[in-house]
């Protein structure tokens, strides 16, 4: 399996790619935010994206977005062909997006916001810490993104404070001392034992 960084030689999968991130969304039945063929192709010719192939079937996707003038990116739509998952696909195109954010955007702050405990573990292994809403980006194009999503109107009650996501926050200028990293495990398992409880009240409903 081949996980390169996306040209336009990759614009004839961008129709799938869309369509693997919509059926997903169906089947978690949790917000993800739909793009469309046209905005995944602008990521590709730009060289801000990353996709798994296996020969010519694709295997998963992630792109890069730059927010508040480039202070701020973010990886986002990470998704794995469902022929593709289980197999550790996403953490190697994880891995892929990561590294091509920090060198191609090294003095940004790299945050992600997920309903999956999966990402939320990959994020957490990539150096990624829990941050709430406000230490995030105050770009609103991009939380404008954020309107397909089903949860939308969580977001909108809260005045964007809050919502089922969890925000984590990568910080290259952050000091990763040991009881830094102790904290951010803690924070890290408090959260996942909150979704794994929410996630568990809805399936019994």
């Amino acid at each position: 399996m081949k996980i390169v960084i996306a040209d336009k030689s990759h614009t004839i999968y961008a129709q799938q790619i869309c369509d693997t991130i919509s059926d997903a969304a169906k089947v978690r039945g949790t917000g993800i935010a739909k793009r469309k063929p046209e905005y995944v192709i602008e990521k590709m010719e730009n060289g801000n994206a990353v996709i798994a192939l296996e020969g010519k079937q694709l295997a998963g996707f992630c792109y890069i977005e730059a927010w508040g003038h480039g202070k701020f990116v973010a990886n986002s739509g990470l998704i794995v062909h469902p022929d593709f998952r289980g197999k550790g696909v996403a953490k190697k195109i994880k891995k892929k997006i990561f590294e091509h954010s920090i060198t191609k955007f090294p003095n940004s702050k790299i945050f992600s916001i997920t309903t999956g405990l999966p990402v939320m573990k990959l994020n957490s292994d990539l150096g990624y810490k829990p941050v709430t809403f406000s230490e995030l980006t105050d770009d609103q194009s991009f939380w404008k993104g954020c309107q397909t999503c089903k949860n939308y109107d969580v977001l909108q009650r809260t005045n964007q404070q809050m919502c089922l996501c969890t925000g984590m926050l990568y910080n290259p200028n952050e000091d990763e001392s040991t009881e830094n990293t102790k904290v951010k495990e803690k924070v890290f398992k408090r959260l996942k034992r909150i979704k794994e409880t929410i996630y568990l009240k809805k399936d019994k409903k």
